[in-house]
This record gives C-alpha cells, structure tokens and sequence, in this order.
C-alpha cells in the first residue's frame, strides 16, 4: 500500500544537494550545477517524473562507465545559422544546455539559430531548455529522441521513442506558451513513479507485453506505451527520430540505448532552432501580441466540468510558483532514494520537512 505522506524540499537546497552527489560522481562544478539545476526545474514544474528522483539512475550509469562524466563537447559550424554539437556521451542535461546556448547566440545575431546533436542522453524535461530560450525572449522548437517503448500505427512490436516535442514563445505580462507534450499518452516516467511508489495506473496509458490494457504499473514497465490519438502520436513520434535521429547523426528507429538496460552508449539526438521575434516585429509588439492571444484564450468560456481556460504551460507555471514558496513535496520512496544516496556518496542528506515550508 502506497503512503500519502509527503517530504518538503527547498528548492535550492534540493539543487545543492544534486550538485554534491554529482560532483562525487564526476561531474565538474559547473555541470553538475548545470544538470542539477535541470532536475529541480522539472521538480518545481511539478514534472517529478524527471526530477531528483531519477537522480539513483543517472548515478548509476555514470558510475558504470555507461555516460562520459567529462565529455569533450564539440561544436562544429556548418553555417552561420547552424551548428552541430557532438555531446561526447555526455549527460543529456549538460550537452542540450551547451547546445540551446549556441542556438540562442546564433539567433541573437542572425535573427535564427539551429544547433543539431549527437552522442548525447536522455536530457530530463524537454521545457528545461524552451525555458532557457524564453529568458533570452525568444521562440524555440525543441526535439529529441528515445529508446523504442511504442509501437508505429498499426504495429504490434516497439520500434519508436515516446521523446516529447517542445516548443515555447515570450509574452510579456502574461503566462508564456509552453509547449512539452509526449507522443504516447503518458511520458513513460509516470509509470516508473507509480511503479516505484507502488500505485496503479489510469486504463489506458499503457499495454502489457501482448498488447493488452493495464492498470499495472509493474507489468506497463515491461510492456509498451500508447500512442495519444493513434496515427496522431505515432507520426510525431517518427517527426522527433527525423529531427532527432536521421537529420543530426544519431541513433534513430529503435536503436537508441535503453539507459535502464543496455550497456552500451544511448547515442540520443536532439535539435534545437531558436528564432528571434524581432527578425519580423520588436520584441516589445511580439510580446504584447502574444499577450493579447493568452487574454483571448483565458477569455472563452469554460466547458461544462472546468472552471477556467488555461494557456499551455500553465498549470506547471502555478505550481512553481507554489512550489518556490512551499517546497518541493516528495513521497516515502523518494526520501529513502535521496537517504540512500546520501550515504553511498558521503554528503549531507537533503533536508526535508513533514509539512510545507514557507519560503521567503
């Protein structure tokens, strides 16, 4: 039976914490801040699924020798406006974080910027880097790739990732558009958080190894994710191993490393195109606009069983804003993690309290 109790985390203390066992692990001082920053984000967003909890895997797998702790990230310009990163096997967060950087200072002096990369990993929460673009103000479409967990329209056998698709625009008062969606019904990590926590899953997220429909998280793990709207969620998931996969050079129709099985190097791609809104109007008439079209959207009138219209990106927008006052709340399976950790690498545990906090 799964506990209801919660642990609150101060966000930056939570950060602290990730720095210190990924600098035990490896990691230099700045990326380790870098990818722990990353994981806290997705934690505040209230995306748990790719927050600290994942933080025992990665751990692993650098450990194991299966992720490059220093990688020597190469950039090559192919032209002015575009780029390709080689991520040296790199962690994912570290190397799509190096990558967005160059795409956004491409676009601050060409008006667009596109960097592509190959021999990365998984690279936690795709919002992360639309995020890193908005506070350059600027639009950014983001891809990436995965290992094989969903079968293509019509198929029986796995062949594609279930990678989210990204893409995020400035305004100025209002909430920004942030897009991060799955292909398949669920991002897989809401069935490992269940798993993990010992709790069933909704009908219709996932199917057993025949294909069947489970409530068992255990048995989802093994089996396949759903694609959302049918053809719908199968074609973009293809769309992200073009961009991803055929296009930069990387592992693509289901070779990417499973990071929770294979051995070997993941090779994940990713691409990044970044544009600057004043390339067409100022930046000032961009933003304004796109305030009016998040007024336009608050606007329309709530369907029956909903008491507001809400902008993409805006529910994970309130709750970090309630997360940076409260904490960070983590369940029973989590706090034993972190613990364990802890003690394996020799740093502080991370502080956690049985209530919310209140934070200045």
């Amino acid at each position: 039976m799964a506990s209801d109790a919660r642990y609150y985390a101060n966000p930056a203390e939570a950060t602290k914490f990730a720095r210190d066992l990924l600098v035990k692990a490896g990691l230099s001082e700045n990326d380790a801040k870098s990818m722990a920053e990353c994981l806290v984000l997705a934690d505040v967003r209230g995306v748990d699924t790719h927050g600290l909890a994942r933080l025992p895997q990665y751990l692993d797998r650098v450990s194991k020798g299966r992720v490059n702790a220093t990688p020597n990230m190469q950039i090559t310009e192919k032209t002015p406006v575009v780029a390709h990163l080689n991520g040296d096997n790199g962690f994912g967060f570290v190397v799509a974080t190096k990558a967005m950087q160059d795409a956004i200072r491409r676009a601050e002096i060409y008006g667009i910027g596109m960097v592509t990369v190959n021999h990365s990993n998984h690279f936690g929460m795709a919002a992360t880097y639309v995020l890193q673009a908005l506070s350059a103000n600027m639009i950014s479409l983001v891809f990436t790739n995965s290992a094989k967990q969903m079968p293509p329209f019509g198929g029986q056998e796995t062949l594609l990732g279930i990678s989210p698709f990204a893409a995020g625009a400035p305004s100025g008062s209002e909430v920004p558009y942030v897009l991060d969606m799955a292909p398949s019904v669920v991002a897989k990590g809401k069935i490992r958080k269940a798993a993990r926590r010992g709790e069933p899953i909704p009908l219709g997220w996932a199917l057993d190894a025949n294909g069947n429909p489970t409530t068992d998280a255990e048995v989802a793990l093994n089996g396949s994710m759903a694609p959302i709207g049918g053809p719908k969620g199968s074609g973009i998931a293809i769309l992200m191993d073009v961009m991803s996969g055929v296009l930069t050079g990387a592992a693509f129709g289901g070779e990417v490393g499973d990071q929770y099985k294979d051995v070997k190097p993941q090779n994940v791609g990713h691409c990044f195109v970044v544009l600057k809104p004043d390339v067409f109007m100022s930046t000032e008439d961009f933003k304004a606009r796109m305030d009016v079209l998040v007024q336009r959207v608050h606007g329309v009138s709530p369907a029956p069983g909903f008491s507001e219209v809400l902008f993409p990106g805006e529910p994970e927008y309130r709750l970090g804003i309630q997360r940076q006052k409260e904490g960070i709340p983590y369940a029973d399976a989590e706090k034993c993690m972190f613990a364990d950790a802890a003690k394996q690498y020799g740093i502080d545990e991370l502080v956690l309290s049985d209530t919310p906090l209140s934070i200045n």
